[in-house]
């Protein structure tokens, strides 16, 4: 248990440090991320799956619609919802946030790291995809 509670504070952590050079509010990327997986949703399942009121998603939406990060259309069958899908300018606005997180990784793992540090983190995605809590 004692493990499992510094790897969950470690992980915690760590998100947190490499999110504190983000250029883009958490929540918006958290609605491009899931528009760039799951395709064009509803405001209503955006917000079920970051678990927040439909009215804050639908605040989250508009921010994104104004700045040019995503498209709103009406649903094919229900014309009270409004469907979301990421634009272009979404889809490079997230893959360049992306990338500069990863480079702040990246440089942290040349700079800070000596090359035993840097092959114990080379096994560390592999190791993390095995990881399934059980609740």
């Amino acid at each position: 248990m004692e493990l499992a509670e510094a790897l969950r504070v470690a992980i915690g952590d760590f998100v947190r440090r490499a999110r504190a050079g983000d250029r883009m509010p958490a929540g918006q990327a958290a609605v491009l991320g899931h528009l760039d997986r799951a395709g064009a949703v509803s405001i209503a399942e955006l917000a079920r799956r970051e678990q927040v009121r439909h009215q804050s998603m639908t605040r989250t939406v508009h921010l994104l619609h104004d700045q040019g990060f995503v498209a709103l259309k009406p649903h094919e069958t229900d014309r009270r919802q409004v469907v979301v899908e990421i634009s272009d300018e979404g889809r490079a606005a997230l893959a360049g946030e992306r990338r500069h997180r990863a480079a702040g990784i990246a440089e942290a793992i040349q700079h800070d790291l000596d090359e035993g540090e840097r092959e114990v983190v080379r096994r560390i995605p592999e190791i993390l995809a095995k990881l399934q809590p059980r609740q």
